[in-house]
């Protein structure tokens, strides 16, 4: 996990013209979405045939990403952070115990507990004021060096770190899968749907932006969407 400082992020929405600050208190973030392996020892679950450990973990829902970080919290001895309705508490089988809270949730029941020390998703702000790593432009770095996207990517996606990672050690920020984000997109038109950030291997060079944002239902799963995942520190 990087130790992330504090800082103000200034948000901004193509589709509405809005634009919004938000201060952060410091956080840790992982150097790396989830791959693959790790989402498998944690959930049992393998979500694709491919045998490289290091692809990050895709095709997993919003669902499956909150499931999986409570599982990762209790296997590492810390306080999940997500109060998930139907939580049975075993933290054994992430992916299929999402499968069963989705049957007629859509995510709105969740609750995040801000004092808990366990792994959680990021929010969007601290998202993008990781990504950005106190860079003042779109990037963090020139994009065929930091990210696999349409126009290197050979249309499929790659292992985490392959690209050179950002000023303050983190990888693949931009391109390779999007990311899940804690935050609803924007309720008022779009009810739950949730926060996406950073770009796939598959969208052309203006998607992979700091500032891009887009949006899934989080009960859909699709081929470029992945996480990475993130702590509150001081807690």
């Amino acid at each position: 996990m990087i130790d992330v400082p504090p800082g103000q992020v200034r948000l901004t929405d193509r589709r509405t013209r809005r634009t919004w600050s938000v201060e952060l208190a410091p956080y840790r973030l992982a150097a790396f979405p989830v791959t693959r392996q790790l989402y498998a020892e944690i959930t049992g679950r393998r979500t694709a045939a491919a045998p490289d450990s290091r692809l990050p973990v895709e095709s997993v829902s919003w669902w499956d990403a909150v499931r999986f970080c409570n599982a990762l919290s209790r296997r590492d001895g810390l306080a999940p952070a997500y109060e998930l309705p139907t939580d049975a508490g075993t933290g054994t089988d992430a992916h299929a115990d999402a499968d069963r809270c989705e049957d007629g949730q859509d995510g709105q029941d969740i609750e995040w507990d801000e004092s808990a020390d366990g792994y959680r998703l990021p929010t969007e702000a601290e998202w993008e004021h990781a990504c950005r790593a106190g860079t003042p432009g779109p990037r963090y770095g020139p994009l065929d060096e930091i990210a696999w996207y349409r126009g290197n990517s050979q249309d499929r996606v790659h292992a985490v770190g392959g690209r050179l990672p950002n000023p303050w050690g983190l990888h693949d920020m931009l391109g390779n899968v999007w990311e899940w984000c804690w935050d609803t997109y924007d309720p008022e038109v779009y009810g739950t749907y949730r926060v996406l950030r950073g770009g796939g291997w598959f969208d052309e060079h203006w998607s992979c932006r700091a500032s891009v944002r887009r949006r899934s239902h989080p009960t859909f799963r699709v081929d470029d969407v992945g996480f990475r995942v993130a702590r509150s520190r001081g807690v």
